[in-house]
């Protein structure tokens, strides 16, 4: 398998995806949403099973405020397990890149097999 390339809306950021309450700890509704565009987004796709993979996430942000990109990052890695792969534990490369604005935001992730530089 090559690659697989999603569009997926502007992913909530770590804050806003986990939500606490005591001693539990649960995804947010926003986090939900996310998880179920995701999951929209992965029907037909191949999964790599518990195969190391890479992600590679371009973001486009809704406005022109400064976000912190590294935020999105567990949301992404999170909702993709179950679906592309197993475990969020095979993503061995993430690299996150901020573009230009898009109404409404949105992002791109690219998920291939990690290769071990030996």
């Amino acid at each position: 398998m090559s690659q697989i390339i999603l569009e997926l809306p502007y992913p909530p950021s770590v804050n806003a995806y986990w939500m606490a309450s005591g001693h539990r700890r649960y995804i947010s509704k926003r986090g939900m949403e996310f998880k179920k565009a995701v999951a929209q987004a992965c029907i037909g796709q191949p999964s790599f099973g518990d195969q190391p993979v890479e992600l590679s996430v371009v973001l486009h942000p809704r406005d022109k405020r400064l976000m912190d990109i590294d935020n999105c990052g567990k949301a992404i890695c999170d909702s993709l397990q179950g679906y592309l792969y197993e475990n969020d534990q095979q993503v061995w490369k993430l690299t996150i890149e901020r573009a230009e604005k898009i109404k409404g935001g949105g992002c791109v992730v690219t998920i291939k097999e990690y290769r071990k530089h030996e």
